[in-house]
């Protein structure tokens, strides 16, 4: 596996684990806390995550050309209860595992058509991939920070790549039956 690839695939790993470790913290939430109305884009928790969800299905099902394109956007919460949320969450995220796992140099060069509102964009594999986890990133942020705001603390989520944070991440990563590098 190259470089890049083995990068897409780290990254597709530590989104699952991002993701898990901020499910854990919300899931201390009750429901109203998840839903109640907060200083963020997506006003509430909840909310949030579910447009992280939605986001993921849309590129997930263009990089696998499942079809579904826009119609994925058609309920901005697709699931009532946390514990369905968070399970969608986790498919998806071992869906973009495997996607990744199977890339390769020239595979990450593949076109990719999105089905946009002012009609199908082209591009790369790779530039899907990186939008991907960008989107990711920026909103577990935005969810982390509505975390502070209750009494729940925001996890760490930026200890996964070094060595040297590998004592920090093994248990979590054996949970999702991830290699504990």
């Amino acid at each position: 596996m190259s470089a890049l690839a083995r990068h897409f695939l780290e990254m597709a790993r530590n989104n699952i684990w991002a993701n898990y470790r901020l499910y854990e913290a919300c899931a201390r939430l009750d429901d109203a806390e998840l839903k109640a109305e907060r200083t963020s884009f997506f006003p509430t928790i909840h909310g949030t995550l579910s447009h992280v969800l939605i986001v993921d299905w849309y590129y997930i099902d263009a990089l696998e050309r499942g079809g579904r394109g826009r119609s994925v956007f058609e309920r901005t919460e697709p699931f009532e209860h946390f514990a369905d949320l968070r399970a969608a969450q986790e498919e998806s995220d071992r869906r973009l595992i495997a996607f990744c796992a199977a890339r390769d140099d020239w595979s990450l060069e593949d076109i990719v058509v999105l089905d946009r509102a002012d009609g199908p964009k082209r591009e790369t594999v790779s530039a899907v991939l990186a939008h991907l986890f960008q989107h990711q990133i920026h909103h577990r942020g935005q969810v982390h920070a509505m975390l502070s705001g209750t009494h729940v603390p925001p996890p760490q989520l930026d200890e996964y790549f070094l060595d040297q944070d590998a004592h920090l991440r093994a248990e979590e990563l054996q949970t999702l039956g991830l290699p504990v590098r």
